[in-house]
């Protein structure tokens, strides 16, 4: 990894990393998020925010002031706004990728902050997306990356 490479983050990740089930996963997320914060490579979008704050207080029991300073925190990031031009380039990748619709604004916003790396269970691992390759963060290490 060079200095420039980014890494889009999906929903899972950080849902992972409050999760209190799977403690697997949970070492993984935290490790992961851990080194994307310390390198100051971490990105995501509005879209994984609130995917990440309704599922862990609706489907996690998660107190939602935990979970709401696990959005103010990631907000750092700089998240990538929802517009016109983002939902254009979602709509090119749905057609062209048979991405669904949601899935593809993820795509699309993964390029929009010009990231290298989407980390993501939910799409095929090694999967290329224009500029924009897929990680499967349970597995690959952030310890593979030199940072």
């Amino acid at each position: 990894m060079n200095a420039a490479d980014t890494f889009f983050v999906d929903s899972n990740l950080p849902l992972y990393y409050v999760d209190p089930l799977n403690t697997v996963k949970r070492a993984r997320a935290a490790d992961w998020l851990d080194h994307l914060w310390l390198a100051g490579t971490g990105r995501l979008s509005w879209q994984v925010l609130h995917e990440f704050y309704w599922y862990a207080v609706r489907k996690m029991d998660m107190d939602a002031e935990g979970a709401r300073q696990v959005v103010e925190d990631l907000w750092h990031w700089r998240p990538v706004d929802a517009s016109l031009p983002l939902v254009r380039e979602a709509w090119q990748w749905a057609g062209s990728a048979q991405l669904a619709y949601w899935d593809a604004l993820i795509v699309a916003a993964a390029q929009r902050c010009g990231a290298r790396y989407l980390l993501s269970e939910d799409f095929q691992d090694g999967r290329v997306f224009g500029t924009v390759q897929v990680l499967n963060p349970f597995e690959h290490s952030p310890s593979g990356f030199s940072w």
